[in-house]
């Protein structure tokens, strides 16, 4: 697979459509690959239509045909919950795993939520050790990669990231790296992306404008989506060097906020991505 662009469909959001509608627009667009949310048990809004969320009621092997009627494949999927709050979190994400694995979805994608106020910081990592043993025992029975995003509290910089990703000895337990996320954080998103990349299985290619940058770079641990990519501060040239240098092989999953930007965010990084592998065939020595 090498490196593939796929989409999160927070993208379809902000015109209040329903699942089906985001797969579709995706693969109109000429994306295949896609990052679906799921959430548990059954709400208005995806009820209604006006939600693209999927419940982890539905039958997964239904969602997999829809997928595939549109040429699409989930390169993760989105089952973000509090990993401080082992009673939600660990039936919420033994249920995504079992769903990508009917789904074919190589992760699901989570962080550790927002600290309950009655948790201390000293007691945080342990009720986490705690959600991610009982979590990952169903992970590496379905072959489910768990990555762990840079997106709150501990681990919006890259040594607390690294810190919740090692607090289990599983090869299950991985990275899904958001450089949007990383850059608000404060920290320095090629730097981090360095020292995860042995970690990483997948990665939320996010960008940040400048006016959004200015506005909450160093005030926040994240954002839902971002700008097009292209159009903001992150060099895509540049993550897209270090994924190639340490042979990375999965999806940059695009976070945006309207269809128009996933559009033009595929077309950016599609062009860089043919670049770079035409420049790197260049490189290559005949008969060496």
């Amino acid at each position: 697979m090498s490196i593939e662009v796929g989409i999160n469909l927070e993208y379809i959001r902000c015109e209040d459509k329903p699942f089906i509608a985001g797969i579709h627009r995706a693969s109109k667009m000429g994306y295949r690959w896609v990052e679906p949310m799921v959430h548990n048990g059954r709400e208005l809004l995806s009820e209604a239509g006006y939600f693209h969320s999927v419940s982890l009621d539905e039958d997964p092997l239904l969602v997999r045909d829809i997928l595939q009627q549109y040429c699409v494949r989930a390169s993760a999927l989105s089952a973000h919950c509090p990993l401080m709050r082992p009673e939600v979190s660990v039936p919420y994400l033994e249920k995504a795993i079992r769903f990508a694995a009917a789904l074919g979805a190589p992760c699901v994608n989570t962080d550790e939520g927002i600290r309950p106020s009655w948790v201390t910081r000293e007691e945080a990592h342990d009720i986490m050790r705690y959600t991610l043993k009982a979590v990952l025992r169903i992970a590496e029975r379905h072959g489910v990669y768990v990555g762990i995003e840079d997106h709150q509290e501990f681990s919006k910089t890259t040594e607390g990231l690294l810190r919740i990703a090692n607090l289990v000895d599983s090869p299950m337990l991985r990275i899904n790296y958001d450089t949007g996320n990383a850059l608000l954080g404060g920290e320095d998103p090629y730097a981090g992306l360095e020292a995860v990349a042995s970690r990483l299985i997948h990665v939320h290619a996010k960008d940040i404008s400048m006016e959004h940058a200015a506005t909450e770079q160093g005030k926040v641990s994240g954002t839902p989506v971002g700008c097009a990519c292209g159009d903001g501060l992150i060099d895509w040239r540049r993550v897209i060097t270090i994924l190639q240098k340490h042979n990375f092989n999965g999806v940059l999953s695009v976070e945006c906020g309207t269809p128009d930007q996933a559009e033009r965010s595929l077309r950016h990084l599609n062009t860089l991505l043919e670049a770079l592998d035409e420049h790197n065939s260049l490189r290559i020595v005949p008969g060496s």
